[in-house]
């Protein structure tokens, strides 16, 4: 028994001592993951600073370099007479919003840093603090109550309406842009200067915009296939849709609005550059002194293909891309001679077609003539046939 007991213990302490010798090694191993941990955190924490550095640099870098094509900026400044106010007020927010982007990216990555595991060190519980509260809740509150004042007085001054003393056709003028998928029609005043009626219900394979033709304001109206608009003129344009949202945007101008069916929207805007004087403050601009087309190194530059442009800035289905139209701004003299050149939509597709009010008008004048001239024989045959009984 006093064997069995002994034999027993030598087990007990061999397992004992196999076990001490597992859990030194599972500690050696433990420690060494923590110094691996520790190491790999060090590492991140120093690249996270080094991507911190690169990262604003390159922000500035890129924003330097590539200013030159931004709107707003080198050669693209507004062709509008109030583009600029929009300009000023994006400056504005860059400034405020580039202060707290910097600010925050550099306290993100260096508190990553600063704020590292580390042996020894414990994490510190501010459960409440007041002054920092109150700095990150007024500060912003100012900023952006700064913010928004200003761009509601710069809305309210793009978005003024023509005023009642203007006079339309002298002081400005007024057209329509109607989307749809996927074009823009586009409607000019003739020489009355008056767009004529539109209804809905009118709108046709042959009527696109529904014109309604006994509105004698409607004759001269005409759709050319570009927007050409005279620099220095304020101009008013309508805008609706047929069909789905659509966006007339006008980038170079600083203009841009919904177009949506059944509501009716506007805006006014002057020109103020022409086509050819922003293709020549392009051309002073080492980055459109290049080929338009890469493959044709000897082919036009950038600068000399510029046009302005108008765009649909809403997503309105898989034609989306094909509504962009050019848009030139010429002198006043040069405007008149295109707008001599345009025959009204009227004369080209409706007048002398049984869409024209007076075509009925016309057929009955002629049925009515040629009863009247039925009728005048008939009576000259009688005469005759009464003459010749007589003298029988």
């Amino acid at each position: 028994m006093t064997a069995l007991v002994i034999i027993l213990t030598l087990i007990l302490v061999a397992i004992i001592v196999v076990q001490i010798g597992k859990l030194t090694e599972l500690a050696a191993v433990i420690r060494g993951e923590e110094e691996a941990r520790m190491a790999s955190n060090n590492m991140n924490a120093k690249a996270l600073v080094v991507f911190m550095v690169l990262f604003l640099a390159g922000c500035i870098y890129t924003g330097i370099y590539y200013s030159d094509q931004f709107l707003g900026y080198g050669p693209h400044e507004s062709a509008s007479e109030l583009g600029g106010k929009i300009d000023t007020m994006f400056n504005v927010t860059l400034f405020f919003t580039g202060i707290v982007f910097v600010i925050t990216q550099i306290l993100l990555f260096w508190y990553s840093y600063k704020y590292r595991e580390q042996k020894g060190r414990k994490a510190l519980y501010m459960p409440h603090d007041n002054k920092l509260e109150i700095v990150w809740t007024v500060i912003p509150a100012v900023v952006m109550t700064f913010l928004v004042v200003y761009g509601l007085d710069t809305w309210n001054t793009l978005m003024a309406d023509v005023s009642p003393d203007e006079v339309l056709g002298e002081d400005y003028m007024e057209i329509e842009a109607v989307g749809h998928q996927f074009a823009w029609t586009i409607r000019y005043p003739g020489d009355d200067n008056i767009l004529g009626e539109r209804d809905y219900r009118l709108i046709s394979g042959t009527n696109p915009l529904g014109q309604n033709w006994e509105d004698e304001e409607n004759l001269d109206d005409f759709h050319p296939n570009e927007i050409v608009l005279p620099v220095g003129k304020k101009v008013r344009v309508r805008i609706t849709a047929k069909d789905v949202l659509h966006n007339f945007y006008l980038p170079h101008f600083r203009v841009k609005m919904d177009a949506i069916p059944g509501l009716p929207t506007y805006f006014v805007f002057t020109p103020t550059t022409t086509t050819e004087e922003y293709r020549k403050r392009l051309s002073e601009y080492p980055e459109y002194q290049q080929p338009a087309d890469p493959t044709e190194p000897d082919g036009p530059q950038r600068w000399e293909t510029f046009e302005y442009e108008l765009a649909c800035a809403e997503l309105c289905g898989k034609g989306h891309f094909s509504m962009r139209r050019i848009v030139r701004i010429v002198s006043q003299d040069e405007y008149e001679a295109w707008k001599a050149e345009q025959q009204s939509f009227y004369s080209m597709n409706v007048e002398g077609t049984p869409e024209d009010p007076s075509y009925s008008e016309v057929t009955d004048a002629t049925d009515v003539e040629n009863t009247d001239t039925e009728e005048t024989e008939e009576a000259s045959e009688e005469e005759t046939t009464t003459t010749e009984e007589a003298n029988q």
